[in-house]
């Protein structure tokens, strides 16, 4: 990679995070670590306000931000592409916000890149089962994950029964065309998996919730943790 594009790339990776390690920078273009190391001068000396902790890494001064990105005709054929496969899930909310993005991705593209990405577009086919139950509650969730809003949802088993559940949102995966979410539920009074398909009803209320350490790696091994605990009692 020629060092103007690699400046440039880390700029891009500056904006997009908080901090950024020079070692991941340096693994992620196969460079040593000097070399990093004069390109974050080099950007300094350009005028780029780059803050640098020792320990932790290196972080734009807030208030700064780039012009406008401009996508090489892979990187738009990749986005394109993604949004086929997005179209396959069983969330007509991810589909919709996917899917104004990308036509905000089309509209900084040089004409010939839209011209070549139309021709791509239709011959781009994914296939997957239509969903029996789709759901519009991802993009409400992901902002609730976030916000650390609480939510109240109605909720039915497979079993057909309903309840109302308030929840502090959490996480979310994909597995089996469904999306799931992981959230504490205050009628259980602990963890607790629902499918958004089963999502009758949500309503985000102005309640919020303390911020607490949770990953889905230390969610997972928990779960793992009580399954061999079960089997071996």
């Amino acid at each position: 990679m020629k060092r103007l594009h690699r400046l440039t790339a880390i700029l891009v990776k500056l904006q997009s995070k908080k901090v950024v390690q020079a070692a991941s920078l340096a693994d992620k273009f196969e460079v040593s670590l000097r070399t990093i190391y004069r390109d974050m001068q080099a950007l300094t000396d350009a005028g780029v306000p780059i803050g640098a902790e020792a320990g932790t890494g290196y972080f734009l001064v807030d208030g700064y931000s780039l012009p406008p990105v401009m996508f090489t005709e892979k990187e738009a054929n990749a986005l394109l592409t993604a949004s086929k496969i997005i179209k396959t899930n069983n969330d007509q909310s991810l589909i919709n916000e996917y899917q104004d993005a990308i036509e905000k991705v089309i509209a900084v593209l040089k004409t010939t890149q839209k011209e070549k990405l139309e021709i791509l577009e239709q011959r781009i086919f994914t296939y997957s089962k239509r969903a029996i139950h789709p759901s519009n509650t991802l993009s409400i969730i992901q902002q609730a994950i976030t916000d650390l809003r609480i939510l109240e949802i109605q909720y039915a088993k497979a079993s057909k029964e309903q309840s109302k559940r308030l929840i502090e949102p959490l996480g979310v995966y994909f597995s089996n065309n469904t999306w799931v979410l992981i959230a504490y539920c205050r009628l259980r009074d602990d963890y607790r998996e629902f499918r958004t398909d089963r999502i009758i009803h949500l309503i985000e209320t102005q309640e919020l919730f303390a911020q607490q350490r949770f990953t889905l790696e230390d969610y997972y091994n928990r779960r793992a943790h009580l399954y061999r605990t079960n089997i071996s009692s």
